[in-house]
């Protein structure tokens, strides 16, 4: 299913130090927040795999030096087929670079934008990857808090996996000032500079399964601050003529109920074993799941590259003068000791599976006083007004 590690941080074995010139570049394949990701091969064992190559001077220009370095420490602690997994990491004097598992089948936010909806079985087989991924974070108590389609990708049988471990985080009782995240899928108690536990992870899945239903999303707007306006202003549920044919009330219910605006009723308060016993997951095969035994209803193209080539070739970067200016200071060993340590080897790492729960969150912390962080939330749960035309 997956594991975390506790244990210790190793030191990199020098005399097998992992390097550029160890892989073979073959294309680019996607264009991240600071640089381009490669398809490579690792010329010794001709293994394929995907590699970031994120520059430094843009990294600090973007002031995410520690979420890059926390990123590799997240990783290295988790490994499961419900994750994109790291194997290496390592850097030069100019970038980093994170190799993790090669998916060819592209992200669901690329087929959203070709499909538009899915279907109630493709649908319910997406949330059931995500929620298994779910469980190895949430069990190695963190907090992903960028749950979105880009950051769910594709195998090449149809599984679904999580990645961009960016902002998420060690949870920790007093979180209101970590309030990063993307607008429209950050739960209201994140967007309202809030403490929030594992329930926010669950109001994006909800999210998520509203947009396969409907082609949008339950909140939408042109800012943060419209979205958070729409979100205080009424609670989304979806009603039962609002039930699109081929869908079922099941289903309408495990995502009203994702969707509360107060993580309190929200489900997915009370940890994984909650979300699993809704009514419209209850009986899902989650075992077959993990051996990969179900057939995925929806599979990407073998043929295609499920990727916008467009997007990925394009090299218009809006920072380039700051990061002209990091550049230089890169000569300084000072700046380069930011990024001390930003090294993994697989092969010199040992997960371990934690002895006691003590690490875990499987159950939100918050949920024994949540409310006093509540009264900008307030409202009816369970509006059954008509919604109003929003923008498609």
């Amino acid at each position: 299913m997956g594991n975390c590690n506790f244990r210790a941080e190793r030191e990199k074995d020098t005399t097998t130090a992992i390097s550029k010139n160890q892989f073979q570049f073959q294309y680019a394949i996607g264009r991240g927040g600071f640089g381009k990701v490669w398809r490579v091969e690792k010329k010794k064992e001709k293994e394929v795999f995907a590699m970031k190559e994120m520059s430094k001077a843009r990294v600090m220009a973007k002031k995410s030096v520690q979420s890059v370095m926390n990123e590799l420490k997240l990783l290295s602690q988790m490994k499961s087929p419900f994750l994109v997994n790291m194997h290496f990491a390592f850097q030069d004097r100019e970038n980093l670079y994170l190799v993790m598992d090669l998916l060819t089948g592209g992200d669901l936010r690329y087929h959203i934008a070709r499909q538009r909806k899915f279907t109630e079985e493709e649908t319910r087989f997406f949330i059931a990857c995500l929620i298994q991924a779910l469980e190895v974070v949430h069990g190695c108590g963190i907090i992903h808090r960028d749950i979105k389609p880009e950051n769910l990708v594709f195998d090449a049988d149809g599984y679904l996996r999580l990645t961009d471990f960016g902002i998420a985080r060690y949870w920790s009782p007093d979180n209101a000032q970590e309030t990063s995240g993307t607008p429209g899928y950050m739960a209201p108690e994140v967007m309202c500079r809030q403490n929030h536990g594992v329930a926010a992870d669950y109001f994006a899945v909800g999210v998520i399964a509203y947009e396969c239903m409907n082609g949008r999303r339950p909140y939408i707007g042109k800012s943060r601050r419209e979205i958070r306006e729409q979100i205080l202003a009424r609670q989304v549920h979806i009603k039962r003529y609002e039930i699109p044919e081929g869908w079922s009330i099941e289903a309408a219910d495990f995502i009203n109920k994702c969707l509360q605006r107060k993580p309190s009723n929200r489900l997915g308060l009370n940890g994984n074993h909650e979300v699993k016993t809704h009514a419209w997951l209850k009986d899902y095969q989650w075992q077959s799941l993990l051996d990969s035994k179900i057939k995925a209803p929806f599979v990407p193209s073998a043929t295609e590259d499920n990727f916008d080539l467009k997007h990925v070739n394009n090299n218009d970067w809006k920072d380039a003068e700051a990061v002209k200016e990091n550049q230089l200071l890169l000569r300084r060993n000072s700046v380069q000791n930011l990024f001390k340590g930003y090294y993994y080897d697989k092969n010199n790492h040992q997960l371990a599976t934690p002895s006691t729960k003590q690490n875990s969150i499987s159950v939100d912390p918050l949920s024994k006083d949540v409310e006093k962080d509540e009264k900008d939330l307030d409202g009816e749960e369970n509006v059954d007004e008509d919604d109003g035309n929003e923008k498609q």
